[in-house]
This record gives C-alpha cells, sequence and structure tokens, in this order.
C-alpha cells in the first residue's frame, strides 16, 4: 500500500526514505500531463547531493507512441547496471532531432520523471516510485498556458488518449510506494 503525502512534503520523504542507501539510487516520478512531475524531480535532485534528472521526452519523437523505451534502456539503464558511466542523447520533440549528449556517472541517484516513467516494461530497480495527483481541470489549465493552441490538437489525439490507456493497463498509482497530492 502507498504511503500519501501532499506535495510539499514528498521531496523530503523520498530523501529520507533513501538515506543510508549506497549505489545508485533509482527514482521514478510518473503521473498525467502537467501534474508537475518536472519540478518535483528538480526539488528531489537539491536534497541528493549528485543527482542526475532524467525527463522521459528527452526520449520522445514525433510518430512514437509514447517515448522510445528500448534507447532508455540502452544508452542509460544497462551502462548504469552495470557501473559504468551511461551517455544518452537527448531529442528535441518539435525540431525531431538529436540534441546534446548527456552523461551520467553510476552510484548517485538517477530521478526519472515523465508519463510512464515507471513502465513496468522497464528493468529499472526503483528505490522509490512515485504517482503525482493533480486534478484534471488544473492539469487541462497547465497544459493550455505551457503548450498554448498548436499543441493541443496533439493533447486531445495522442497524449491524453495514450496516458489514459496506460494508466489503465498498468495502474502506475496502484503500484507507486508513494502518491503525491497536489490540489
Amino acid at each position: 500500500m502507498a504511503e500519501r503525502v501532499g506535495r510539499t512534503a514528498a521531496a523530503a520523504w523520498i530523501r529520507d526514505r533513501l538515506a543510508g542507501l549506497a549505489g545508485t539510487r533509482w527514482i521514478g516520478i510518473d503521473g498525467f500531463g502537467a501534474a508537475g512531475k518536472t519540478e518535483l524531480a528538480a526539488e528531489i535532485a537539491a536534497l541528493l547531493p549528485g543527482s542526475a534528472v532524467i525527463h522521459v521526452d528527452d526520449f520522445s519523437r514525433p510518430g512514437l507512441w509514447g517515448w522510445d523505451r528500448d534507447r532508455f534502456v540502452t544508452q542509460l539503464l544497462e551502462p548504469l547496471l552495470a557501473g559504468r558511466t551511461a551517455r544518452y542523447q537527448r531529442w528535441d520533440y518539435l525540431a525531431d532531432r538529436g540534441l546534446d549528449w548527456i552523461e551520467v556517472a553510476p552510484g548517485a541517484p538517477v530521478v526519472v520523471e515523465g508519463v510512464a516513467a515507471t513502465d513496468v516494461r522497464l528493468p529499472v530497480p526503483w528505490d522509490v516510485t512515485v504517482w503525482l495527483e493533480v486534478a484534471d481541470s488544473e492539469r487541462h489549465r497547465r497544459i493550455s498556458e505551457r503548450d498554448g493552441g498548436a499543441m493541443l490538437e496533439r493533447w486531445e489525439l495522442d497524449w491524453w488518449p495514450s496516458e489514459q490507456a496506460y494508466a489503465r493497463e498498468q495502474d502506475p498509482q496502484g503500484r507507486a510506494t508513494l502518491v503525491v497530492s497536489d490540489p
């Protein structure tokens, strides 16, 4: 059964939960679009020195359903699990081109955030998984404000239906270590 905390207590709860653990620690932050996953990941990283924040959006491409889990596994997960430095390329979704290469050293906290970040098909040895709960009306307001009209059609036709399908098929909120409520 997942513990539940409010948004303001989440980062400290995770820091305390990981206290005393050595090696690469894996924190997955999942939730629907515009739930505040990126912001929470930054707060967690600020409390865990040397953390790397991985955005699943950096593994997304136009024409790809969801995000490129295979590239995540080969470029990031496998090297870190083997105790080697990982190197992955961020992807610019709108321009559909590769960006810079990021290196992630083993032995530090790795915070993975994004819709379907804790997908059960990923063989990540999670230490903590988080489901971020935010009212649909608030998420939709944030999306309209952040992404504007140009991306709204993509949200309506692809991203909202795909995140709902993910939640139905995998129940990420039901298998999370921690459920964070953000009113």
